[in-house]
């Protein structure tokens, strides 16, 4: 709990200090942050795009892969945005109104990322265990409804806490060591009264935003495992593991950045937690569309479909052309 009477700071904006603060090094972290976000895009547009317009992808779990692509898409442009737009105007100041903006939107897909692959662990769960009545029940409806509760819940479980934060009036400083407005960096700053906003982080924050769909994306892998380990052939364990495997690297890494991110980094510098959280905006959304492609027959089948097809376009264009 922040209270400080003798120093009562109204901020009408911040100042966001960035990745680094080494002049030498702005280039290079400009370079990579925009290669990085440059393969994000691609990655999962490409992603999105093979679901939505390639027959073969549209199941359940391709469904739920290119609600993935969206959010990574989106958290990717939330908070590198800034780093970019910085380096190119050299203004890193942002309205009040325009932190709690990107505070609220980054942490809205943040709590839908975790909620969906808690979503895709069931539609896993329900393919190993349930094979033969795995379309009777991951209906087109069922799926729409998951994909929406996703949303709804990552949009409105972090509403509270935001309102609490654009409630404040007095600050230690308007400098964010940071290169986004995360709401941690934020509190931080504060010197109003955070205790209902501790204790709304302690019950809905971690319980609901947080434990909730840890336990609901890792316990269906207990039952998933058990379930694998009866398969009585090997080639039979291995392709049902196959089709798992994707789903839970994603989650696995996600969940130790996560942790890393929020729970370790009591006692950890403010460039270890600059590290863990460019990783968790940056890296992840860009690895997760490479590892469902490489691991996944499926999408490298529709991606070789897909350069055929565009082979075969500009062929056709070229022929037409010379007659």
């Amino acid at each position: 709990m922040n209270v400080n009477p003798t120093n009562h700071t109204m901020v009408a904006f911040f100042i966001i200090k960035g990745i680094s603060n080494v002049a030498e090094l702005q280039l290079p972290i400009f370079l990579l942050v925009l290669l990085i976000y440059l393969v994000t895009l691609g990655g999962n547009m490409a992603i999105f795009l093979l679901v939505c317009f390639d027959h073969h992808l549209h199941t359940p779990m391709y469904f739920f892969l290119a609600n993935l692509s969206i959010v990574d898409m989106s958290s990717s442009t939330i908070t590198l945005h800034k780093v970019l737009l910085v380096f190119i105007s050299g203004n890193n100041a942002m309205s009040f109104s325009g932190c709690i903006t990107q505070m609220y939107l980054f942490a809205s897909v943040t709590g839908h990322e975790l909620f969906i692959l808690a979503v895709m662990s069931y539609d896993r769960y329900v393919a190993i265990r349930n094979p033969l009545r795995y379309h009777t029940v991951m209906t087109s409806r069922v799926c729409g409804l998951l994909a929406s509760c996703s949303w709804v819940l990552g949009f409105l479980l972090v509403i509270p806490p935001v309102i609490i934060v654009s409630g404040f009036t007095c600050f230690t400083s308007n400098h964010i060591d940071h290169f986004f407005c995360d709401i941690v960096s934020v509190v931080r700053l504060t010197c109003s009264d955070t205790l209902i906003l501790e204790i709304l982080n302690l019950t809905e924050g971690l319980v609901l935003a947080t434990l909730l769909p840890f336990i609901l994306t890792f316990v269906p892998y207990v039952f998933i495992i058990s379930t694998i380990v009866k398969i009585p052939t090997r080639s039979g364990r291995r392709k049902a593991f196959y089709t798992c495997s994707s789903h839970l690297t994603v989650v696995t890494i996600l969940y130790i950045i996560l942790i890393c991110q929020y729970i370790l980094p009591t006692t950890a510098s403010a460039a270890d937690k600059k590290f863990f959280s460019l990783f968790n905006t940056a890296a992840v959304p860009m690895l997760n569309p490479l590892i469902y492609s490489l691991k996944n027959k499926d999408v490298k089948s529709a991606l070789r479909r897909w350069f055929m097809k565009s082979r075969i376009g500009r062929a056709n264009t070229l022929v037409s052309l010379r007659w």
